[in-house]
C-alpha cells in the first residue's frame, strides 16, 4: 500500500512538472487563431492578432500581452476598424471569464487608434453582442494606461463628432508622467475645442482612487476651466474641482447639464464643484452676470423623479437691465449677431418686436422655453442688497423665493423696495398649459410720491404715499402676450399729499398762473386724493375711476389702456376750483402707442361743468377701492371722505 502511494505521488509530481514546463515553454501563439475564431463567432466581428501573444497565468487575474491587434466595426459604422493597437497588455479576471463576462483590471495600450460610434437607432459599437444593443455585453475595464493614442467618437443623432489625441509627457520638476490630451469637433451641434492633462492611469471604474484632472474646454459660447480630482471617470462618483465658467447665457448650459436655467446676459463664475453619490454642490461661488454681482451656494439632488435644485443667492449688486431677459426682454446690444447655440428670435436677432400696424412694441415678447421646465424642480432664495438702475426707476432692493414644481414656476413672496415703500406679492406661471397660465397679485404700500418719479423735476418736492393693488391673470407664452390676454383689476391711490402747482396749472392750462410760477418759482399745493381704478378684460384696462382732486382743481379721466395693441386712449378733463383770468379748461387727450404717445388738447371745447358736479359723475366707482383705503390711509383720510360721499350718492335699494 505504501509503495503504491509513493508511485502515485511520483506520477502526480511528474505531471505537475510537465505542466509547469509546458506553461513555461508553451508557444501561446498557437492559440491566436482559435481566439480569433471564438471572438468572431461571439461578436460577428473580425479580431486579427498579427503580433506575438503571451500569457502569464495567475489566479484570479491572468496577464495577457499581445501585439498588432485589430478589431473590426459592425457594417453600419463609417470606420472599418473599432480599434487597432500596436501593443496591448492587460490583466483579465479568470473567474469572470468563466462566467462569460470580460473583466479587465488594468490594460496598457500603446499607440491605440480607437473609433467609438453610436447609431441613430441606439446601436453602439462598443457593445459586443451581435446587435450591439445589450448594455451588459461590454468589457468592464478598471483602469487604462495610454501612450500616443487617438480616439474618435461619433453620434450623428446628437450631431456629435469628436476627435482626440493623447500622449504621455514627463514632468521634469516632479519626476512623474502625465497624459496630455487635445480634442476638437462638435458636441450636440456646438463647436468644441478642449485640452488638458491627467494622470497616466485612467481610472474608469475605480471607486476608491481619485484621478487628477486639469481641463480647459470651449464649447459654443461657453468656456470651462477646472482642476482637481474625479473618482471613476465613467460614473463621476466623486468630484472635487475648482472651476471657472463663462458664457453668453446660463440657459445655454442646458445641452451640457440637462437642467433648465434662466436666460441671462453674459456671465462668468468661479467656485468649488463637488459631487458625492447623487448630489452635486457648487459651493462658495462668486459670479458676474451682466453687470450684477452674485454669490452663494447651489445644490442639485438627482435622486428623485427630476433633479432638485436648491440654493441661497445674494446679489451684492443687481443691475436691473440684467432682469430684462428673465421677463422676455432682449439683453443683447442692437445689431449683435445671434449665437449659434440659441434659438433665433426677433429679440435674439437684435430687432425690436413690432405690432401688426408696424409700431414698435414695449411689452416683453421673447417667449419662455417651457419645454425645458420639467427638467428640474427648484427651491431658491434670492436677495439683492443694492440695485443699480436707470434714474427713472426708483427700485431700491429685491427679495424673492423661487420655486419650480412639476413645470409650475412661482415667485412667492416677491418683494421690491420701491420709492421708500414696497411692492409685495406673488407670481405664478403654469408651464403645463400651452399657452402658459400666468397669475400676478401684487400690493403697493407706502410708496413715496416724491421718490416715485425721480426724473420729473416738477414733482421733486411732492409729498404723499401711493398704495395700490394689481390682480391679473392671463394666458400667453411671453409677458406681453399674458398682459394682452389679462383679466383682473389695477387700483392706485394717493391720499393727503402735496404736488407741484406748476404741473397742475399746466394740465389745467391756466396760462396766467403758469407765467407767474415760471417767474416766481414753483410751489406745492394740497393733494386731497388721487385714484386710478381699472377693470381689466382681455388686456383692455377700462377706467372705473380716474380722478386727481386738489385744493385748486379736480382732474377726471376716462378711456382705456389696451395692452394687446399697446395703445393709450385717455381723456383728462380738468375742472378748476379757482378763477383765472386766462383759463382754457380744455380736455387733454392722450393717444397712441406705448412707445410714442401723443398729448393734445381740444381748444374748441369749453367745459361748463363745475368741479363738484364733475366729481359726482364718477363717485360711485370709488366704492370699489374701500378695502385699499381701509388698509392704507384710513376712512378718516381725504380719500375716505370722498368714498363717504360716494356711499351717500348711491340711492337706497328699492
Amino acid at each position: 500500500m505504501r509503495r503504491d502511494f509513493k508511485w502515485f505521488a511520483y506520477v502526480m509530481a511528474g505531471i505537475a512538472v510537465l505542466v509547469v514546463l509546458l506553461v513555461i515553454f508553451f508557444d501561446w501563439n498557437w492559440l491566436r487563431h482559435p481566439i480569433e475564431r471564438m471572438v468572431t463567432d461571439k461578436t460577428g466581428r473580425a479580431l486579427v492578432i498579427q503580433g506575438n501573444l503571451d500569457v502569464k497565468l495567475g489566479w484570479p487575474m491572468t496577464r495577457i500581452q499581445v501585439a498588432d491587434v485589430t478589431f473590426a466595426n459592425p457594417d453600419w459604422c463609417k470606420q472599418p476598424q473599432m480599434f487597432t493597437v500596436k501593443r496591448m497588455d492587460g490583466d483579465i479576471s479568470l473567474p469572470q471569464l468563466f462566467r462569460h463576462h470580460l473583466t479587465i483590471g488594468t490594460i496598457r495600450l500603446e499607440q491605440p487608434q480607437i473609433s467609438l460610434e453610436q447609431n441613430p437607432d441606439g446601436r453602439k459599437n462598443w457593445l459586443l453582442d451581435h446587435h450591439q444593443k445589450d448594455e451588459s455585453a461590454q468589457p468592464e475595464i478598471g483602469r487604462i494606461m495610454l501612450d500616443q493614442g487617438h480616439i474618435s467618437y461619433a453620434d450623428p443623432a446628437q450631431n456629435t463628432h469628436i476627435q482626440a489625441t493623447l500622449s504621455t509627457r514627463q514632468s521634469a520638476s516632479q519626476g512623474t508622467a502625465n497624459i496630455v490630451f487635445a480634442a476638437d469637433g462638435r458636441f450636440k451641434g456646438l463647436p468644441l475645442t478642449a485640452k488638458g492633462s491627467g494622470g497616466t492611469v485612467l481610472a474608469l471604474n475605480d471607486q476608491t482612487t481619485p484621478y487628477p484632472l486639469d481641463i480647459d474646454v470651449d464649447l459654443g459660447h461657453t468656456r470651462l476651466q477646472a482642476a482637481g480630482t474625479v473618482t471613476s471617470l465613467t460614473r463621476f462618483s466623486i468630484v472635487d474641482l475648482n472651476m471657472q465658467l463663462a458664457g453668453a447665457s446660463l440657459d445655454r448650459l442646458y445641452p451640457l447639464i440637462g437642467i433648465a436655467l434662466p436666460r441671462t446676459p453674459a456671465y462668468q463664475t468661479k467656485g468649488h464643484l463637488l459631487r458625492h453619490a447623487r448630489q452635486w454642490r457648487y459651493e462658495k461661488f462668486t459670479a458676474r452676470v451682466g453687470k450684477s454681482d452674485v454669490a452663494g451656494d447651489l445644490q442639485i439632488d438627482q435622486g428623485g423623479k427630476r433633479p432638485f435644485l436648491r440654493g441661497d443667492l445674494t446679489l451684492q449688486l443687481l443691475n436691473l437691465e440684467d432682469l430684462g431677459s428673465l421677463v422676455g426682454m432682449s439683453n443683447r446690444n442692437k445689431g449683435e449677431a445671434p449665437a449659434h447655440d440659441t434659438a433665433d428670435t426677433a429679440a435674439d436677432a437684435g430687432t425690436q418686436p413690432v405690432t401688426a400696424a408696424g409700431k414698435r412694441k414695449v411689452l416683453p415678447e421673447l417667449p419662455f422655453r417651457t419645454e425645458r421646465w420639467n427638467s428640474v424642480d427648484a427651491d431658491v432664495k434670492i436677495q439683492a442688497k443694492r440695485i443699480q438702475r436707470a434714474q427713472a426707476l426708483p427700485i431700491e432692493d429685491l427679495a424673492t423665493h423661487v420655486k419650480m414644481n412639476d413645470s409650475v414656476l412661482t415667485l412667492d413672496p416677491l418683494r421690491f423696495g420701491v420709492a421708500g415703500g414696497t411692492l409685495e406679492g406673488a407670481v405664478t406661471l403654469n408651464g403645463h398649459t400651452d399657452p402658459i397660465q400666468g397669475k400676478l397679485k401684487i400690493q403697493a404700500r407706502k410708496l413715496l410720491l416724491k421718490k416715485l418719479f425721480p426724473t420729473i423735476k416738477m414733482s421733486k418736492a411732492s409729498i404723499g404715499q401711493v398704495n395700490g393693488e394689481f390682480d391679473l391673470a392671463g394666458k400667453g407664452n411671453a409677458v406681453g402676450k399674458m398682459l394682452a390676454d389679462a383679466d383682473g383689476k389695477v387700483v392706485l391711490l394717493i391720499d393727503s399729499g402735496e404736488i407741484s402747482k406748476l404741473m397742475l396749472e399746466t394740465i389745467n392750462l391756466h396760462l396766467w398762473e403758469m407765467l407767474q410760477l415760471k417767474i416766481t418759482g414753483d410751489k406745492n399745493i394740497k393733494l386731497n386724493c388721487a385714484v386710478a381704478n381699472f377693470d381689466v378684460k382681455q388686456g383692455d384696462m377700462q377706467t372705473r375711476a380716474l380722478v386727481l382732486d386738489t385744493e385748486i382743481n379736480t382732474i377726471i379721466g376716462s378711456g382705456d389702456i389696451n395692452m394687446a395693441q399697446e395703445t393709450l386712449n385717455l381723456d383728462l378733463e380738468p375742472h378748476t376750483k379757482v378763477l383765472s383770468p386766462v383759463a382754457l379748461r380744455s380736455p387733454i387727450y392722450i393717444r397712441g402707442p406705448f412707445a410714442n404717445p401723443k398729448v393734445s388738447i381740444d381748444k374748441t371745447r369749453i367745459l361748463l361743468r363745475g368741479a363738484g358736479a364733475a366729481a359726482l359723475a364718477v363717485l360711485n366707482p370709488f366704492l370699489a377701492i374701500i378695502p385699499l383705503v381701509d388698509s392704507g390711509p384710513g376712512k378718516d383720510s381725504a380719500c375716505g371722505h370722498l368714498i363717504h360721499q360716494a356711499k351717500s350718492s348711491v340711492p337706497p335699494a328699492q
